[in-house]
C-alpha cells in the first residue's frame, strides 16, 4: 500500500490542568479501542507472543507506544462502566449512565468527535468486528437512550445528517440484519445515496472509493480463534487506504477490536489472545501509516476491562501461555462440538491438544448430562486450570485502562487522565 505524505497545516495551543503545550494539530486521527482490554490483557499478550528461544521477553506494539492510564467510571455510583457509557465518554468527552449512546444523563444528544470531524469537512470512518451499530461504534455516530435499540441506532447512521450530509463515509463490520429489515432497507437507502455496498468478505478489496458500506456478517464476525483470524487487520489495511486516498482535508477513523471484551465475558483466555493478536496487528498497520504520514495521530485505549483476568491462579506462581496456544477453538465452539459427540475425548482433540486427564474427562461427561451451560463452564475450568489463568467475574471491572499514543500530538496523552480528557484533547485537535 502506498500513502501520500502530507504537510502539517495547523497548530494549536492546548492547556489541560496545570499543563500547557504548544502542539501542532494533526491532520488525521486514527482512534483505536480495544473493547474490554485492561492491562492484564496486554500483559498476557506479551507473554503469549514471547519468543521462547530468547531469554528476554520481547516487547509488543503495546509496550512501544504506551503513554498513560485512563479512569473509566461512568456518571453514577457503580464505578464500573459498560461499553456504551465508556464509548460515549471517549467520543463526546462527557460522562453518562450505563447503556447510553451519545446522550447525557438527561438523555439529550451529545455531539461526537466524528460529527465534529464531519462538520470540518474531514472524511470519517467506523470499523468494528462486532455489528457496526454495537455500543462502541454507535457512540460515535448515533444518539439513543439504550444501546439495545439496534434498529434505531442503525437508522441514525442514515437519518442524523451533519450539515446535510451522511455522517460516516466508511463503515466496515457486521450487522446485516439491522440494516436490511422488513420495516426498512437501509442498505438500499445507502446505495441510493451513492455508497458502494458489499456483504461478501472476499470482495472487501473490490471497494475502490468512498462512500462505502461493508457488512460482512448477520450480526458480528465469528471469534478470531474460530474463523478469519485477521479480519480487523484486513479491514484496517483497506480502510486506511480508502480514507486517505486523494484526501486534502484529513480524516477521522475509529477502529474497534470488539471481541476482546466478548472473550473476557466468556472467561476464555485462548479466544482473548487471538483477538488481541488481531488488534495488535491492526495497531502495527496504523503505526506504519503514521510513520509514512507524520501529520497523523494514533491513539489507542480501552473502554474498560472485562473478566477480572489474572495471570497465575490456584496458588501457583506460574502462567503457561504455551498451553494456551494448544487451544485452537473458542470454548463455545468446543461446547457445541462436545454436545454433538459420542466420544468426548476424540471431539476434544479436534479443538485442542491440551492433555485431558481421567478426572477432566469425568467432569466433562457429567457436565454434558447437565446441559450446555454446565458443559461450557466445565470446559473453561479445564483450560483455565491447565494454563493457571484466573478470572474474577463474567462482567466488567473498574480498574484503570492503558492509553497508547503515537505521532503528532502524542505527548498530550502522557500520564493519568480521565477517559473524557482523551476525548477533550482529540476534539480540540479536530476543531483546530
Amino acid at each position: 500500500m502506498k500513502y501520500a505524505m502530507s504537510a502539517l497545516t495547523a497548530s494549536c495551543l492546548m492547556a489541560f490542568g496545570s499543563h500547557a503545550f504548544a502542539t501542532e494539530a494533526p491532520k488525521n486521527i486514527i482512534y483505536m479501542i480495544g473493547d474490554g482490554m485492561g492491562p492484564a490483557f496486554t500483559t498476557a499478550y506479551r507473554y503469549y507472543s514471547d519468543n521462547p528461544n530468547t531469554k528476554v521477553v520481547e516487547p509488543t506494539i503495546f509496550d512501544q507506544i504506551l503513554v498513560g492510564m485512563a479512569h473509566t467510571y461512568p456518571d453514577d455510583d457503580t464505578y464500573v462502566t459498560d461499553s456504551a457509557a465508556g464509548a460515549t465518554a471517549l467520543s463526546t468527552a462527557t460522562k453518562t449512565y450505563n447503556g447510553a449512546i451519545a446522550v447525557d444523563t438527561h438523555k439529550k444528544p451529545l455531539k461526537t468527535m466524528l460529527q465534529v470531524a464531519k462538520e470540518k469537512g474531514m472524511r470519517t470512518g467506523l470499523v468494528s468486528t462486532s455489528q457496526i451499530n454495537h455500543a462502541t461504534p454507535a457512540s460515535f455516530a448515533a444518539h439513543n437512550e439504550s444501546r439495545r435499540n439496534y434498529d434505531e441506532i442503525a437508522d441514525d447512521y442514515f437519518d442524523v445528517k451533519i450539515a446535510g450530509k451522511l455522517p460516516v463515509d466508511l463503515m466496515l463490520g457486521g450487522g446485516v440484519q439491522y440494516f436490511k429489515r422488513s420495516d426498512r432497507n437501509l442498505i438500499k437507502e445507502f446505495e441510493k445515496a451513492g455508497y458502494q455496498y458489499t456483504s461478501e468478505w472476499n470482495k472487501l478489496n473490490q471497494i475502490e472509493q468512498l462512500p462505502a458500506l461493508g457488512l460482512f456478517a448477520d450480526k458480528a464476525f465469528p471469534h478470531a480463534i474460530d474463523e478469519n483470524p485477521n479480519r480487523l487487520e484486513k479491514m484496517t489495511f483497506k480502510s486506511l487506504d480508502l480514507i486517505s486516498k486523494n484526501n486534502d482535508k484529513g480524516f477521522f477513523i475509529m477502529l474497534e477490536g470488539s471481541q476482546i471484551d466478548w472473550c473476557g465475558h466468556a472467561n476464555d483466555i485462548a479466544c482473548a489472545m487471538k483477538e488481541m493478536h488481531d488488534f495488535a496487528k491492526s495497531i502495527e498497520l496504523a503505526k506504519a501509516y503514521v510513520d509514512q504520514n507524520p501529520d497523523t495521530l494514533l491513539v489507542v485505549t480501552a473502554d474498560h476491562s472485562t473478566g477480572g483476568l489474572t495471570l497465575g491462579a490456584n496458588g501457583k506462581y506460574t502462567w503457561l501461555p504455551d498451553e494456551v496456544k494448544k487451544v485452537n477453538s473458542s470454548a463455545m465452539t468446543i461446547t457445541k462440538s462436545l454436545l454433538e459427540a459420542d466420544d468426548l475425548k476424540t471431539a476434544w482433540s479436534q479443538h485442542t491438544s491440551l492433555a485431558l486427564s481421567k478426572d477432566d474427562l469425568a467432569s466433562l461427561s457429567k457436565a454434558k448430562k447437565d446441559g450446555d451451560e454446565a458443559l461450557y463452564k466445565a470446559i473453561n475450568k479445564v483450560i483455565n486450570t491447565a494454563t493457571y489463568t484466573g478470572w474474577t467475574t463474567s462482567g466488567h471491572t473498574a480498574i484503570d485502562v492503558q492509553v497508547f499514543a503515537y505521532g503528532k500530538g502524542y505527548e498530550q496523552f502522557i500520564g493519568s487522565q480521565n477517559n473524557t480528557q482523551i476525548a477533550e484533547k482529540l476534539i480540540h485537535f479536530i476543531e483546530k
